[in-house]
This record gives C-alpha cells, sequence and structure tokens, in this order.
C-alpha cells in the first residue's frame, strides 16, 4: 500500500515553527544528520538512521524492555518454550495482534521475515546465519503449526537463551509478508519497496521519506500495545551539529542529535533545553599485533600498557564528557558487563614492569584514524607513553586504509572502536575473545593472538542456557582479556544529546535500536 503526503503537509508544518517559534503540539521534531541512510528494510538497513527508526516501525517476537534492557519481554509473541531437543522454540503468537494494513500477525509472516534475512544475505544477516541457517535450509528450520504457533528450529550448538537474544535484534522485526510480496520488484522479497516503505505493526509507519532531507513517520493506530501519544515524527536531515543545537535552542527542533561538546556547553544554562549524555555501546581500545616484532608479544608490555593509558584526562579532560572510562570489552549497560575499573595511569609502575621484563627503548608505529576523535586520543596516548619510556609514532590515514591493513596484519598498533552488533554479549566476546582455526577474522585473529581456551569458552557462553551462568562465563571472560590480553580497552562513547524540557516519556539506551518514540508526549 504506497501512501503519499501532500507537500502542504511538510509546508504546514514549517510555517507553524516560523509562526510560534515552537514544534506543533502534535509533532516531534528531531534535527539530526540521516545521510547514512541506505534503507529502512530491517533485513537491510544497519547504519545509525535506519536502526534507530526500526523499533518504531516494527515489531520482534520479543524486545528489550525499554526501561530494564536486560528484560526481554513479549511483543508479538504471547509466550515461548524450549523444545526438548533445545534445538527448537514454540512461540506463541500474541492473539489480535495486526500490521499497519490491518492485516492480522500470523506464523506465515514470522517464517517470512525470518526466512527473507537469511535469502537476501544482506548486511545484517549474519545474526541469524550463526543458527546455522542457510538459504538452502532456512525454510525447513521454520513450521507452523497452527494458526497462532510457530516452530523455530536451528542446527547451531547455541542454546535457546542465545536464540532469543537474536530473534530480539532489529534483523528479527517482524514485516507483512502480504503488503511486502504484493510490492516485490523481481523477486527481490520487496527489499526495495521496503527500502523505502514500512510494513510493520509498530507504533509509528512511514508516510514520507525523501533520502537525505526528511523522514515523516505517522502513527499506527492498529499497533499492539499502548497506542502512540504524538501523531507525528518528523526526522528532518541537519548535517551541522552546530544548526541542530540552534534549531533546538529556538525551538524549532524537539530533540538535536549527535552534538559535540561545543554544543552542549552552549546549551548549559538555556531555557527551555535539556542536554543528555547516554552511554553507547562503542568501546575503543587499543590494540597490538603480537607477532609484529617481538615486544609486541611479551604480556609485560601489555600489561606496562595498561598502566600509561591516561583514561581520565583523555575522558575528563580532553573529550569533556564525550566518554566515560571503561576497561572491559562488554560496555557498560550490557548484560553481565563489568564496570571494573583496576588500572590507572601510573608511568612509574610502567617503567617498573618494562624493567623487569628486561624491556628497553621500546617503540612501536600506531595506525589511527585522521579524523576526530580517534587522532585527538592518539595524541594523548603518543604524549602518555612517553613518560613511561615508550615512543609511539603515529601514522594518520583514512579510516578505511586504516582498516584494511588491519585486516590485513600490516600494523604494528591500532587505535580503534568496537560497536555492539546486536544486545548480548556474545557480540563482543566473539571479536575480542574468540580466534577459532577456521580462521574467522575476528579482533583476537587481527593481532594474531591464539586463544584456544578463550576460543572455547566464548562458544561454551553460547551454548549455555541457565541464564545466570552464562553471565558468569562472560564475566570471567571480561576479566581475563582486561588481565592477559593485546588489547587497552580503555574508554566508552557517549551519545551526546539535547532534547527541549517540555518533552516527557522519550526514552533512548544503550543500543543504537533502543529509540522509543511511542510514549512522547509534550
Amino acid at each position: 500500500m504506497k501512501i503519499f503526503v501532500p507537500a502542504v503537509l511538510t509546508l504546514a508544518l514549517s510555517a507553524s515553527f516560523a509562526a510560534s517559534a515552537a514544534t506543533p503540539p502534535d509533532t516531534l521534531v528531531i534535527a539530526q544528520s540521516i545521510d547514512d541512510a541506505s534503507s529502512f528494510d530491517p533485513a537491510e538497513g544497519f547504519e545509525l538512521t535506519s536502526v534507530q527508526a526500526f523499533t518504531n516501525l516494527y515489531q520482534r517476537l520479543l524486545q528489550s524492555d525499554p526501561q530494564n534492557p536486560n528484560e526481554l519481554r513479549p511483543t508479538l509473541a504471547s509466550h515461548w518454550e524450549a523444545g526438548k531437543d533445545n534445538r527448537s522454540l514454540i512461540v506463541t503468537l500474541r492473539d489480535g495482534a495486526t500490521f499497519a494494513s490491518g492485516n492480522p500477525v500470523r506464523p506465515e509472516d514470522v517464517m517470512f521475515s525470518l526466512s527473507r534475512v537469511v535469502k537476501l544475505n544482506l548486511d545484517p544477516s549474519f545474526i541469524l546465519t550463526q543458527l546455522g541457517w542457510t538459504k538452502e535450509n532456512v525454510d525447513s528450520q521454520l513450521k507452523k503449526i497452527d494458526d497462532r504457533h510457530v516452530q523455530i528450529s536451528w542446527q547451531a550448538n547455541v542454546s535457546p537463551t542465545y536464540v532469543l537474544s537474536l530473534l530480539a535484534a532489529p534483523v528479527s522485526s517482524i514485516v507483512d509478508a502480504k503488503t511486502v510480496l504484493a510490492n516485490q520488484q523481481n523477486n527481490d522479497l520487496g527489499n526495495k519497496w521496503l527500502a523505502t516503505h514500512s510494513a510493520g505493526s509498530g507504533p509509528f509507519q512511514i508516510r514520507r521519506y525523501v533520502p537525505h532531507e526528511v523522514a515523516l513517520l505517522t502513527a499506527n493506530p492498529r499497533s499492539p500495545g499502548d497506542a502512540p501519544k504524538l501523531k507525528n515524527i518528523l526526522i528532518k536531515n541537519v548535517p551541522e551539529a552546530a544548526t541542530r543545537r540552534l534549531l533546538l535552542e529556538q525551538g524549532d527542533a524537539d530533540i538535536a542529535r549527535n552534538l559535540g561538546v561545543d554544543q552542549i556547553s552552549a546549551l548549559k544554562g538555556k531555557p527551555g533545553v535539556r542536554p543528555l549524555a547516554i552511554p553507547m555501546a562503542s568501546i575503543y581500545y587499543m590494540q597490538f599485533n603480537i607477532d609484529a616484532q617481538p615486544a609486541l608479544k611479551n604480556p609485560a608490555l601489555w600489561q606496562a600498557a595498561r598502566y600509561l593509558f591516561d583514561y581520565h584526562g583523555i575522558a575528563d579532560d580532553l573529550l569533556k564528557g564525550q566518554f566515560q572510562v571503561h576497561q572491559t570489552f562488554l560496555p557498560a549497560g550490557f548484560p553481565g558487563a563489568l564496570n571494573e575499573t583496576p588500572y590507572q595511569y601510573d608511568p612509574e609502575k610502567a617503567q617498573a614492569i618494562l624493567a623487569r621484563a628486561g624491556l628497553k627503548n621500546v617503540s612501536f608505529k600506531l595506525v589511527v584514524s585522521n579524523q576526530p576523535p580517534y587522532l585527538d586520543i592518539a595524541q594523548a596516548l603518543q604524549a602518555s607513553f612517553a613518560k613511561g619510556g615508550i615512543k609511539i609514532e603515529l601514522i594518520p590515514g583514512l579510516s578505511t586504509e586504516v582498516s584494511t591493513n588491519v585486516k590485513a596484519h600490516k600494523y604494528e598498533a591500532t587505535l580503534n572502536a568496537w560497536g555492539a552488533d546486536y544486545f548480548d554479549p556474545n557480540t563482543n566476546a566473539s571479536a575480542f575473545a574468540y580466534n577459532p582455526e577456521d580462521g574467522s577474522k575476528t579482533l583476537a585473529w587481527r593481532s594474531n593472538w591464539h586463544i584456544p581456551e578463550l576460543s572455547k569458552q566464548t562458544l561454551a557462553a553460547t551454548a549455555e542456557s541457565d541464564p545466570a551462568k552464562r553471565i558468569a562465563l562472560y564475566q570471567a571472560m571480561q576479566r581475563e582479556v582486561m588481565k592477559n590480553s593485546p588489547y587497552v580497552i580503555g574508554l566508552q562513547a557517549r551519545n551526546l544529546i539535547a532534547v527541549r524540557d517540555n518533552l516527557k516519556g522519550y526514552v533512548q539506551g544503550i543500543n543504537p535500536d533502543m529509540v522509543y518514540y511511542s510514549q512522547v508526549s509534550k
């Protein structure tokens, strides 16, 4: 079903801003850059703008509770139970749930939504192919039992507990199969149409989307659950952070996203606005290629480096609140995340560690993106490591060049960031603590760090059904990586945004998809 918005609607909204210096009472106006968006198809969209929209356009069988993300709550499912083989789930669908089109949510929609992700094989598909699903076998793993029950099976050695986390990821959003198939082109399973339209059961639906300009979402009164409190969500493309801040300050926007420190400082004390710093699931770390030179293979260097990272100097003074100190591979806010920070900047202690190991005149080259904040952090590390007797030669370059060289093992050390792909500890454990013999190109592989025992523990954690035991496994892995690995994990990013102070009910969590508009009011 194609819905077009008359141009006068957008003009009317714009006119109301100019007339009253305030946004319309029934419309949430958001100023952010949307240039990154390539598709609003949940089987394809992996950019920030797209992922932020998915929770508002679609629903999954189960989703994180907005107020307590570690708790999964039924959404389009009313109940589920593990099969006796521990390789399947029987899911009961919510009674009476419908899509925005009015079509009922059926087992066929669940089967279509999950299988099309695997068949399209686009960027987010790896989240579901972890289950052993392929284009050839996925249809056999999804079975309709009756009009309200569907069986989801898998071949991989992973527990139902882990599978539930994957089914709560944005890529597992349930789409209206009838509407999507009615709009497919050349057997693309509706991919081209869904890039600019929506076919979900979420609290909003896409009314109009103009790439690089605007996305207008309107309320979906048929959405299962609480009805949205506002009629419209208007997301305006405003590439410059300073302009976003000005629009908010003038009352022409209700939310300004991705502000810098300068913009947040300018807003402090201004009437009518409220700056926020929200932790993100993005970890910044230094990493050594331990085969690049003998010193980099020595655990004493890894240990000394932990005392030469000026954590608070970078987070508090240099970057002024854009980051918080964090030293484990699971970001604060994730299930099982440890917030222990045993390492402090201590050049004398680092020198003593190096001396005991007989390491003298240590130097290495650090490849780093030439963009902020990477280069700013790298320059600070160059200065702090020098006080411990270690010389760092900075090799700035384009982000793509740095990434290519690191993945080809053509580097000695690098500074980088890792963002979570879905809300489960394995998303980071499988990067930092996993280097299997099959050559999966994880972060550990990029370091040439061979860790057969840690890799076994990572696999064991995905196979563990008991949630408490699973968390204990991840906490043990975090402590091991924090104390004995070629990474120095130092920072967790914060999302700097600001909102008008008359805004109520806005919730934003640690993961990009945890942006909730349905309960927002003014």
